[in-house]
């Protein structure tokens, strides 16, 4: 029984981990292309926009990068978070 809680203990770790918010201030581009409707050019917009004008505030700066508008920022708003 210990080993079968373990075991799940384990996996959930692990499933909540898949699921952690991307940094927007660190993420690297496989991370950022990694979210839905963001391709290399947006992941490289993003990380030249942080390059130029230095870590993002909030979450919704995102619509302050070319090519990301509210659409696009509404299908990843969850799943992005700033940081570092």
């Amino acid at each position: 029984m210990k080993k079968l809680l373990l075991s799940l203990a384990t996996a959930f770790a692990f499933a909540t981990s898949a699921f952690a918010a991307v940094d927007i201030n660190t993420a690297t581009q496989q991370q950022l292309e990694a979210l839905k409707g963001i391709g290399p050019a947006k992941a490289k917009a993003i990380i030249d926009y942080r390059q130029k004008n230095g870590p993002f505030k909030t979450t919704e700066d995102l619509m302050k990068v070319p090519g990301i508008k509210e659409g696009t920022y509404g299908k990843i708003k969850a799943e992005v978070t700033v940081g570092g």
